[in-house]
Parts: C-alpha cells; structure tokens; sequence
C-alpha cells in the first residue's frame, strides 16, 4: 500500500471521532498512577480508575486485541462507542492509541451491582430500587437493539457488568465489539458461531432472566445460575418462593410486581431456545408487569 493510500485510510478511521479527546500513553500513565490502580483484570485487559489533570475521574479499560494489528479495528469500536448516548449505558469520554491501546469511560461512583448484592458492610437494596434496575437494564438493550445504526448485539450482562450511579440508576458497561462476551451463557448454553440475530437476542435476553433472578434472590447467578434457572423452571416454584427472596429484602416488596418479575425472566430464559421469540417490546412488558413509572427511566 503506498503512502497516500494509507493516509486515506488512516483518516478514514480517525475523523468520525475527533469530537472524543484523544489521550497519550503518558497522560494514561500518570492518571492511573502508572497503572497501580486497577479495578477489574480480565483476558481483555485491565481496568484502572484514573484522575487526570483538572481533576476529572474516569475508569481506564486497556484492550487487547489478540492476532488483530491493524488500529482501524479499535478505531471502529471507538466510533461505535462513540455514537452511543443513553442514560443506562456508561458513555465513553475518550480513547489512546499508539503504544497500547485504551479506552476512557466516564467514572461511576457507586460500584458494580454485584458489590450491593454481596458486600455484607453494604446497605441493601430495596424493591424499588431492584425494580428500577431491572427496568434500566431492559430500557438499554431496547436502545441498543433498536434505536442505534447499526445496532449493537455484543453486551454482556451481568451483576459484574452493571455499575450503578449515585441515583442507583443502572448502567451498562461491557457493550461494543471489543471485550464483550456472554460468558455465563457460553458456559451453560452452546452456540453455533453462525447465531442468527434471533439467536444473539435470545441470548441476551437469557442473560436478563440470570439477572432479575439475581435482584429478586440476591444469590449470585455466577455460583447458582444453573440451580435458579432449575428452580424457576419447576412446576412448584411459586410454593417455595418465600424462600428463595434475598432475605435482606424481609417482607417489604410487593408481591404481584414479585410474580411479574418473575414472569418476565422465565420469558427471557426461555427466550435462548426459541430465536423466533425475537420482540422488540420486552422493555415494555416489563414496565407493564412491574408497573414502573416512566420518571423511573
């Protein structure tokens, strides 16, 4: 490729998103405090908490890109990222590329869902803001899947994946094309590496279920995901109900938003053996059978 050709093509990759800020590698650097402060490791890469000059915090996510050299691929998932404005879904503040390549998100105070629902020193959720949760996470796919072009299939969702603001408003924090993946869902579900849309969605949807179960028993989907699924798919399950809600919750829930909880993640378990089961109302069949009000998004 000759010279000119490549500078076609590396302003192809560049423009669309020059309305980031583009970050060095030594600014990166020193605002993780050379890279000590990290959050989560992973096969994708590391994630760091940084504070750079001004003041301002955000979480750092290194990426790999495995046999894949050329930057145009990351310059992709940096304009997909981009493009994507919503209030349940972490927004991406800026990127860095050159000797390792990083993304920039905004930072989210409150910490991971995962960490409400275990971390005995925290205080617990109530039922409103379980449900406002669920709500949220439907709300994001609904715009994922549905208002954005192209849209975007590669989420994963998870207590792990799910960081929560100082509102305890939901946000979803592993979408794009790098570094995503259902990890729960490959372990207990195969599928072909030719998944039809149908099939994507019903996948994510399979998450959703994992993840209400989640709120509503507060037992980690990650350790127990096959035992819940198991319980909710008995014929029986309503009889031991009363035993299987997180005991911090006691009795103050309402107990029909509990069985329309209930009936929406067995619709969405379901969901990942029937691709066909495709809807693009799930956000609002939920809000109906939870009877959430719309200030709640």
């Amino acid at each position: 490729m000759n010279s000119s050709a490549a500078s076609r093509r590396a302003l192809r990759y560049t423009v669309p998103v020059i309305f980031l800020r583009r970050y060095s590698y030594k600014d990166i650097k020193q605002a993780t405090d050379g890279f000590s402060r990290v959050i989560t490791t992973s096969s994708h890469g590391a994630s760091y908490k940084a504070r750079f000059e001004g003041g301002s915090v955000a979480v750092v996510k290194e990426i790999h890109l495995i046999g894949q050299e050329d930057d145009h691929i990351f310059y992709r998932e940096v304009q997909l990222l981009g493009r994507l404005h919503h209030r349940h879904v972490v927004a991406l503040k800026g990127f860095s590329v050159g000797r390792k390549r990083f993304l920039v998100f905004e930072n989210v105070e409150n910490g991971t869902l995962k960490e409400h629902l275990n971390d005995p020193l925290r205080t617990p959720l109530d039922w409103r803001i379980r449900l406002k949760i669920a709500v949220g996470v439907a709300a994001a796919l609904e715009y994922l899947h549905f208002f954005c072009d192209p849209p975007v299939y590669h989420v994963s969702i998870s207590s792990n994946t799910i960081m929560l603001d100082e509102n305890f408003d939901a946000k979803l924090t592993d979408v794009g094309l790098l570094g995503s993946g259902s990890d729960q869902v490959t372990a207990w579900r195969t599928s072909s590496s030719n998944e039809t849309t149908g099939q994507v969605y019903g996948n994510i949807l399979y998450q959703l279920g994992l993840l209400i179960l989640e709120l509503i028993t507060g037992q980690s989907s990650e350790k127990t995901g096959e035992d819940l699924i198991e319980w909710i798919e008995e014929s029986c399950f309503p009889a031991s109900l009363d035993n299987m809600i997180d005991p911090d919750l006691g009795n103050d829930y309402d107990s029909r938003e509990l069985k329309g909880l209930l009936a929406v993640a067995r619709f969405c378990l379901k969901s990942v053996d029937k691709p066909n089961s495709f809807t693009p109302q799930i956000y609002r069949y939920l809000q109906r059978k939870v009877s959430i009000r719309k200030t709640f998004i």
